[in-house]
């Protein structure tokens, strides 16, 4: 369980407000249940090493406030639109027996297991979270799926996952989808038989002959021509002068 600590704050005006965030702090909020809600600051430092922890808004989390702890869970991080820095947060008190609303990861698993995947097949998940309504004390640190022996076509559905009889998905009515295997987009091509390689080759060889008794036949005819050109050139010099 991640732990943290809290510091009242009694500010009353945007300047004390300010002050608190200039102060390295940021400012956020317990409430739920019949107390009061109370107005604290967090170390943002702290806060934001937190946050960077995967699913910081689906655990549990205890605050240490005024030499006492308590245990909250985070419902909304505020982020400043500018410097995506956090300036709020929002925390729900956490009240034994009392049932919330949650949104849990899913987590595959096996993954070199898998058939399917083996064979070039593509996990497409449709559900990477899964809200679910539970007691605080039950709920789940993540939705596990197992792709062991699982091949092309296969789905999973939130029947597929064993839950707690007072942890129930929000979505009700009907089996969703949370994951399907499909097929491959790009089919490899066959390879080329050895035999068709062969005639290739003996083709090119073949070409590459003819190409060679091509080339010889410019030079013959070349040197045919230089000869004819030396004719008249010798009955001109041989005619007497007018």
């Amino acid at each position: 369980m991640i732990s943290l600590e809290a510091t009242t704050r009694d500010n009353k005006t945007k300047g004390q407000l300010n002050t608190i965030k200039d102060g390295g702090n940021v400012p956020a909020i317990i409430y739920g249940g019949k107390e009061e809600n109370e107005k604290i600051s967090i170390s943002k430092k702290t806060l934001k090493s937190t946050i960077e922890k995967e699913n910081f808004l689906s655990n549990i989390i205890t605050l240490s406030l005024n030499g006492k702890n308590q245990n909250v869970l985070p419902k909304e991080v505020i982020y400043d639109v500018i410097t995506d820095e956090p300036i709020h947060v929002d925390f729900l008190r956490i009240i034994p027996g009392v049932k919330i609303k949650i949104e849990v990861p899913v987590e595959f698993i096996n993954h070199e297991k898998s058939p399917g995947l083996k064979r070039g097949g593509v996990l497409n998940i449709v559900r990477r979270k899964v809200e679910l309504k539970c007691p605080s004390e039950k709920i789940p640190e993540k939705l596990t799926i197992d792709l062991d022996g699982v091949d092309i076509g296969e789905s999973f559905k939130i029947s597929s996952i064993k839950l707690d009889s007072e942890v129930v998905p929000t979505i009700q009515g009907r089996d969703f989808v949370i994951a399907t295997l499909a097929a491959p987009t790009v089919m490899k091509e066959p390879e080329k038989p050895a035999e068709e390689e062969t005639v290739e080759g003996a083709e090119g060889a073949e070409g590459a002959e003819a190409a060679a008794a091509d080339g010889d036949k410019p030079a013959a005819e070349s040197e045919k021509k230089e000869g004819d050109d030396s004719k008249p050139a010798d009955k001109k010099t041989a005619e007497p002068k007018k």
